[in-house]
């Protein structure tokens, strides 16, 4: 086929826009996975912050349950010790009533 005078080269096939739009495709696809893959791990470490946090604040309601029922056993004493006094004062007034 040697009709209309043109060889048939890379160059003619490709020309330099084209080339330029091929290059750039690439760059920005490479780019793109690159960013997914960063994003990703990313996300990850996100997600075991997350855990840490929540493991975190699972153990201090541990701790303010402990400590409440702590204070609970205080009160619970304070109150046996202060119903205890009352029942001494109780017997101390009526035995200064009999004398």
């Amino acid at each position: 086929m040697t009709g209309g005078g043109q060889e048939c080269t890379v160059e003619s096939v490709m020309d330099p826009v084209q080339l330029t739009i091929i290059a750039v495709s690439f760059i920005l696809t490479a780019l793109f996975v690159f960013l997914g893959v960063q994003v990703w791990y990313i996300l990850k470490e996100m997600r075991a912050s997350l855990q840490k946090v929540n493991k975190m604040l699972d153990d201090a309601t541990k701790v303010t349950g402990t400590v409440s029922e702590g204070f609970t056993s205080v009160a619970g004493l304070m109150s046996g010790v202060k119903a205890g006094l009352s029942l001494f004062s109780a017997f101390k007034k009526k035995g200064n009533t009999n004398e």
